[in-house]
């Protein structure tokens, strides 16, 4: 799964380390996603989508062939 949390948090200005304070993760959860490396819980997708404003779909983007 690709995302544009990076993106979208380098565009609002904001640190991943205030990022993940809003969202209730580490750092560390927060710079996993943004290099593809974890996968979000809908949960925590469903905060991080609402922190900047945007469906789901719009920040994380399901790739089957990648995931294949």
């Amino acid at each position: 799964m690709e995302n544009n949390v990076e993106s979208l948090r380098k565009e609002k200005k904001v640190s991943q380390e205030d990022l993940a304070s809003i969202v209730g993760v580490s750092r560390q959860t927060i710079i996993s996603i943004e290099k593809g490396k974890y996968n979000p819980s809908i949960t925590l997708a469903f905060k991080i989508a609402k922190y900047f404003d945007k469906k789901i779909e719009d920040i994380f983007i399901y790739n089957e062939e990648k995931d294949n």
